[in-house]
């Protein structure tokens, strides 16, 4: 499988062929916020093997569909558990791409952030959507089954534009 910065997923001799068709697909987790420090647990080696990343202030729960990538041994592993937005932004899987505190994007280009809002719909429209990446200071809001308490008027507009394009790419 080819990726868009030219990685491929190769298995080892040593590591076993897991494949996410081949492992068992987790429910879906419940709506909820994290913060950076919260979203680390999430790099498969937690207790139910959960991969959560964040892009653009949303966290997307990658885990069933995409694991081959974001697992262990995945051309993009360094992703997981993380807020991967700079690093989306940038096409750099450096390590000092990743901020260990509240990263607000505020040094990236316009073009980068414009790359990001694209990376952005596509998780949105693979991954499921878990909930938001809290900023410090900001508190946690209760949810209430899928539906936020909050308005989430920019995942409105994301859905929007997902189904928009579902509706363009059935037409043709």
């Amino acid at each position: 499988t080819q990726s868009t910065w030219g990685f491929s997923r190769r298995a080892s001799p040593e590591e076993p062929e897991e494949s996410s068709q081949k492992r068992r697909q987790l429910l879906k987790l419940k709506k909820q916020d994290f913060t950076v420090q919260e979203l680390k647990h999430f790099v498969d080696n937690n207790e139910d093997g959960r991969i959560l990343i964040a892009v653009n202030g949303k966290i997307f729960d990658v885990t069933n569909n995409g694991y081959d990538f974001y697992g262990p041994g995945g051309p993009y592993a360094l992703l997981a558990g993380r807020d991967a937005s700079r690093a989306l932004a940038t096409f750099s899987l450096n390590s000092s791409e990743f901020k260990d505190d509240d990263d607000d994007l505020s040094d990236i280009s316009s073009d980068q952030m414009a790359g990001l809002k694209e990376w952005e719909l596509q998780f949105v429209e693979k991954y499921e959507y878990v909930g938001k990446l809290l900023k410090r200071g900001e508190v946690k809001v209760a949810r209430c089954s899928d539906v936020d308490i909050t308005d989430d008027s920019d995942m409105a507009v994301i859905d929007a534009t997902v189904s928009a394009r579902k509706s363009v790419q059935r037409e043709s």
